[in-house]
């Protein structure tokens, strides 16, 4: 945008109350609850009655409100993407990682959690449009919309932010003064132990060999328990020689595709209690929040992410199911085919965590690294009963014999067993 041009449009919004055109975005966004072609005509009645007016600048505006407001409530910038992705379209997944964008630079100077900035570089969360640009502008000028358009994205978006429930606030949001303190290099996972095993785990799910599968998930769990295992008795002397140990708890949202989520719930559950944490469904958003010491968090969601594809190919490669009157069991078969591959994918697991602190036990003794385990269920458990007061359990039925024996076969060839002592 030319200086010329710039200074016009300031101009023009100098003519306006910024402020009230803002407050009528965000109206027509509450107005609205179920977005519908009502919603449309809304923005459009907005244009029509102060033609001339800067809406852009107003709807950039409301964004940034809107988004301030849902990171006060707990959301994340990975959480935001996920909700707008599964409930409107690639397009406005597109849009709203712009928008967290230009929220995210109006905090740039402000010390974030590391946390929060890994999340804006896994979106990619880069200004693709000129410092004097407005993202509203640059977004409608590239993809060629007027202004009934864009501000029907806006205000869908807006709208769908409105009416997200609050969530427990496991990352502090840029700018705010939250409770919990910034996690420090020392606190974060070694990232070349993650690189080696994301590599493995990589191998593990590309080969058609079981044998050879098992090689790579063993030597995986191997390294993870025990580089757990071995920081959390390092932490523990570090801190008790200034008096008494701190674990670092921290939480994270693993979302969860359709369909079978509650059977996809239990496989993150089954690992996280393997890894010494705890994990809450949310069924009607469809993610899974695990609280644990930090560094097991990460090796939760690692080893879920592989796991997850795993049993994804396994269940699809058995293909459809019918009876014998030849009408489907396609969806009981999966359900039972997944409640059963995560009951003995925990078996595995548990065991092999069983394993992997016994030899630390054998290398450290057992009155170091009992007291860490205490201390880290303790602190867990505070942690749960702080952001989850109210929890409840359900449980998920399983009416198909031939889903779960199929399950169960496809966790014994996925082999966690990490007895083998594997060494990186």
């Amino acid at each position: 945008m030319s200086k010329r041009d710039k200074h016009r449009r300031q101009r023009r919004a100098a003519r306006f109350d910024l402020a009230a055109l803002v407050d009528q975005v965000l109206h027509a966004a509450t107005a609205f609850p179920g977005w519908s072609g009502q919603g449309r005509r809304a923005a459009g009645r907005l244009v029509a009655s102060a033609p001339g007016a800067p809406f852009e600048l107003a709807a950039n505006a409301a964004l940034m409100v809107g988004l301030e407001i849902t990171w006060r409530n707990g959301w994340q910038p990975v959480d935001v993407w996920q909700v707008v992705r599964r409930r409107m379209d690639d397009g406005a997944a597109d849009f709203v990682i712009g928008a967290i964008t230009e929220e995210s630079a109006r905090h740039a100077q402000a010390a974030s959690d590391p946390r929060w900035r890994a999340q804006l570089a896994e979106l990619g969360a880069t200004p693709w449009w000129g410092s004097e640009e407005c993202f509203v502008e640059a977004y409608a000028a590239r993809e060629r919309l007027d202004q009934v358009a864009t501000l029907a994205i806006v205000i869908e978006l807006l709208t769908l932010l409105n009416a997200l429930p609050s969530q427990a606030e496991l990352v502090p949001p840029p700018g705010s003064n939250g409770s919990a303190p910034p996690a420090s290099d020392a606190e974060e996972v070694d990232p070349k132990v993650l690189a080696k095993v994301r590599a493995l785990l990589a191998k593990a799910e590309s080969t058609d060999f079981p044998d050879e599968a098992d090689a790579f998930f063993a030597k995986a769990q191997e390294l993870m328990s025990r580089y757990s295992l071995e920081r959390a008795v390092l932490y523990a002397r570090d801190d008790g020689a200034g008096g008494g140990s701190r674990v670092r708890t921290g939480g994270r949202r693993i979302w969860l595709d359709n369909p079978y989520l509650s059977a996809k719930s239990m496989l993150v559950g089954t690992v996280a209690s393997a890894n010494h944490c705890r994990a809450v469904f949310d069924s009607a958003l469809g993610f899974v929040t695990v609280l644990g010491e930090r560094t097991d968090v990460e090796i939760v969601e690692v080893l879920t992410t592989s796991l997850l594809v795993q049993a994804g190919r396994a269940m699809l490669a058995a293909g459809r199911q019918v009876d014998r009157r030849g009408q489907s069991r396609t969806k009981s078969f999966r359900q039972s085919f997944l409640v059963s591959f995560a009951q003995r994918i925990g078996e595995r697991l548990a065991s092999a965590a069983e394993q992997a602190e016994a030899e630390v036990t054998e290398s450290i003794g057992d009155g170091r690294l009992l007291p860490v385990l205490a201390a880290k269920e303790e602190a867990v458990q505070e942690l749960v009963d702080e952001l989850f007061p109210r929890l409840t359990t359900r449980r998920v039925t399983v009416s198909n014999s031939a889903g779960w024996t199929a399950g169960r076969a496809a966790a014994d060839l996925a082999v966690l067993d990490a007895h083998r002592a594997v060494r990186a």
